[in-house]
């Protein structure tokens, strides 16, 4: 099974593993609550790392901030820097296991609900429904003229004073605490440009003609002039706090989806688990469990933990893990992982990690790291949002000067001032990379991708040369019966009786390759074959014995030459060939004749020619690196539709850099696909490291994309996916800024209503959202 690492590579998806590097430095994630739009974020971060030793990021979708501190500052200390700042913060730790309550997950990478968490939902849906109820007939009162009675401009008042004091009161409240701290967000402009037009309508009912029996007025979709004295907003003051309202709860459902894929990998986890202590079973929480644990694992049941198999066979389920949808077969001594799913077969496992050093807690931890990341288009878009809202405060009281200044007419003027106040809203730039961070790596989580961090994204946009490793890679790594060649008249089910049986007794790769082949083919398992009444095992030529009665040679065509083998020559060609070809013949006698040959070879992997493919359409050029023979590697080549230039064979491990190195030198951005502990530096040397989850640690750490089940076609899948990841991120992005450039020019015009701006401004956030929403769909 695959193994995830602790930590990615990259600096802004990884704090634990940089600071793991440096002793003097630590790393806290916090809960931050209070930020309302990319502006709050912006502020915040910009104040933490205005810290002497402090680097923070800060990611308004995730509601939280990822902190590495140097020795002398203290969490205490940050928490009271953002809690001054006027947000709350907490500090995220994993919850220690609790033997006595069986329904805690073992992982602990959620940190438990607070009470915000619960009750807030809750309050924004009240807030939103009393609002909206009060809110319809004031707008409809408004809005059609022949609805209006006399005196209806007080039942308007009386019904939407609520919604704007009550409605309202988060955006006045978290518009008043930025005030004492001389900062101004999205909610400063959302309740100035209400408080605004209420007071206007106040002011217009008991000091001004508005408040005559008989008062009639019409509604525009833009700011027209009229006498002041005789004009209220009512509707306008409450008909945005509703809609940025109904924008905040449609966000917050959508946030709720986008973080859908990591809540349901965490939650893959078995709670409880069979132990087998003393020669009994005890059911435990598998919170308990420790290494070196044996625990039972009946047919559909979920694997507790990370463990090898030492009782049973079965078939394992790993699709919520790894993507790949047709069970593993395992026996005693394979690897299973935790959360995948027993199919049939009762198996008995002996534990090899627990807790957050299992496969499940790894790859949980890394999607976390990827989404708190934050790409190279998202920290341009914060520093815009920075400076954003104090320039539409200016704008907002320029438009008022400009229309007084230029019309002198007083309600024109303060229309357009309210509605630039109101739909200017940097919530969209925030929201535009992590909403689809969250879910372009949550939807690869499920499939088997794991995406490192957001600069990942923007490496394959540019990479147009792919570099395979062969073994284990484009191949299995396993070696595999090939064909077999019958000389004369002997018998081929003989011939892989014979040497199957033979072969079974040495421990040699090819030996073992030969013996489940020849298994295999005659439809027995490798036990069921004869056992050899003598074996003995020739160095560096093969082996002998007898078997059924016979004297059995294979190896080498000297073993057979120096045994006085009569008939050598018929199997000479065949070995040739074979080696031609790129396989390992063996040659087999028995009673002092020669028999046949069979070859084996590295199995190519039935998916890797349709891989090769996938990965061309893609604009990729691909490349085979291997330490083999060139014969073998042009074999392999030729079966997956390389082209021969493209090989580079007989590459020791060390000189992999320089392949990766080269091909850079000639103007390509390279992608490398590995799986070895010997390709990892060259994994770390190319533009764009994908690790084949079926390797090993080390080249798993060195990468940048983790692909977590042994089939090449994931790569493609893996670049696909990262590729639509960053154009959603760019098409929120365009969108965000694209409404704001254009919306503000109109508002100033005065080309909107001040209510339709709050709509317009209420749904952008959501529009965005929902864009990175349609990656969960991504196949």
């Amino acid at each position: 099974m695959s193994e995830v690492p602790a930590a990615s590579a990259t600096p802004d998806a990884s704090h634990a593993s940089a600071a793991s590097q440096a002793p003097d430095v630590s790393a806290v994630e916090l809960a931050v609550g209070g930020m309302t739009c990319a502006s709050c974020s912006s502020r915040i971060e910009k104040k933490l790392n205005r810290m002497e030793g402090v680097t923070a990021s800060v990611n308004l979708a995730t509601e939280k901030a990822r902190v590495e501190y140097a020795e002398g500052v203290t969490v205490a200390d940050l928490i009271a820097l953002v809690e001054k700042l006027g947000y709350s913060a907490e500090e995220i730790v994993p919850p220690p296991p609790e033997p006595d309550r069986e329904s805690e997950p073992s992982s602990g990478h959620a940190p438990p609900p607070t009470t915000a968490d619960i009750t807030e939902p809750d309050t924004l849906r009240r807030r939103l429904v009393v609002s909206a109820l009060l809110s319809l007939p004031v707008v409809l009162l408004a809005m059609i003229p022949a609805l209006q009675f006399d005196n209806w401009q007080w039942l308007s008042l009386t019904l939407a004073a609520p919604v704007v004091v009550w409605g309202g009161l988060p955006f006045h409240r978290a518009a008043a605490t930025n005030l004492r701290h001389g900062a101004a967000t999205m909610d400063t402009l959302v309740s100035i440009g209400t408080l605004a037009a209420f007071g206007w309508s106040l002011w217009a009912l008991f000091v001004g003609d508005a408040g005559m029996p008989g008062m009639r007025h019409g509604f525009a979709f833009t700011a027209e002039p009229g006498d002041g004295a005789s004009t209220i907003y009512l509707e306008v003051a409450a008909g945005v706090v509703t809609f940025i309202l109904l924008g905040r709860w449609l966000e917050a459902r959508s946030k709720r989806k986008a973080g859908a894929a990591l809540r349901a990998l965490l939650e893959l986890g078995a709670k409880d688990v069979t132990v087998l202590r003393s020669g009994s079973e005890e059911r435990v929480p598998v919170g308990r469990l420790t290494v070196g644990d044996r625990f039972l694992v009946r047919p559909g049941e979920t694997v507790a933990t990370d463990g090898t198999v030492v009782d049973g066979a079965s078939a394992v389920d790993a699709s919520m893990l790894t993507g790949e949808s047709v069970p593993v077969d395992v026996g005693v001594g394979d690897a299973v992982t935790g959360a995948t799913v027993n199919t049939s077969g009762r198996l008995v496992v002996r534990a090899t990690r627990v807790g957050s050093d299992t496969q499940l807690a790894r790859i949980a931890r890394l999607v976390e790291d990827a989404q708190t990341g934050k790409a190279r288009v998202q920290r341009l878009a914060d520093r815009i949002a920075g400076v954003f809202v104090p320039v539409v405060l200016l704008i907002a009281a320029g438009t008022l000067a400009g229309w007084l200044g230029a019309t002198g007419d007083v309600t024109t003027a303060f229309t357009a001032a309210v509605a630039v106040l109101i739909i200017a809203c940097p919530c969209a730039l925030g929201l535009a990379t992590p909403t689809a961070l969250m879910v372009g790596t949550g939807r690869g989580a499920q499939l088997g991708i794991l995406i490192k961090g957001p600069e990942v994204l923007e490496s394959t946009r540019r990479v147009d040369t792919v570099v395979l490793d062969k073994t284990g890679t484009v191949t299995t790594g396993r070696m595999e019966l090939e064909d077999v060649y019958a000389a004369g008249d002997t018998d081929e089910k003989q011939l892989l009786r014979l040497t199957g049986a033979l072969e079974h007794a040495s421990e040699h790769p090819v030996a073992r390759a030969l013996a489940a082949g020849a298994a295999g083919r005659l439809g027995l398992g490798a036990g069921e074959l004869p056992a050899p009444e003598r074996f003995e095992n020739v160095p560096g030529l093969g082996v002998r014995g007898a078997v059924d009665g016979h004297e059995v040679l294979a190896g080498r065509e000297r073993l057979l030459a120096e045994a006085g083998v009569t008939g050598l020559e018929a199997l000479t060609a065949a070995g040739e060939r074979a080696r031609a070809a790129g396989r390992t013949a063996v040659l087999v006698a028995w009673d002092g004749a020669a028999r046949g040959v069979l070859t084996v070879a590295d199995a190519v992997r039935e998916t890797s020619a349709e891989a090769v493919r996938e990965l061309r359409a893609l604009g990729l050029e691909p490349v085979l690196l291997t330490g083999d023979n060139k014969a073998v590697a042009d074999a392999v080549a030729e079966r997956v539709g390389i082209a021969p230039e493209a090989v580079y064979a007989e590459v020791l491990p060390q000189d992999k850099v320089d392949v990766v190195t080269r091909l850079r030198g000639e103007g390509r951005v390279v992608a490398m696909v590995g799986d070895g502990v010997n390709d990892a530096a060259a994994l770390a040397a190319a533009d764009l490291g994908l690790a084949m989850g079926t390797g090993t640690d080390a080249a798993i750490e060195a990468s940048d994309l983790t692909l977590a089940r042994g089939d090449l076609r994931v790569a493609a899948d893996a670049i696909r996916l990262a590729r639509k990841t960053l154009a959603t991120i760019k098409g929120n992005l365009f969108w965000a800024f694209g409404y704001n450039v254009a919306a503000l020019p109109l508002a100033a015009a005065g080309l909107l209503n001040p209510m339709i701006a709050g709509a317009a401004m209420a749904f952008s956030s959501v529009f965005v959202v929902t864009n990175s929403l349609r990656l969960r769909t991504f196949s």
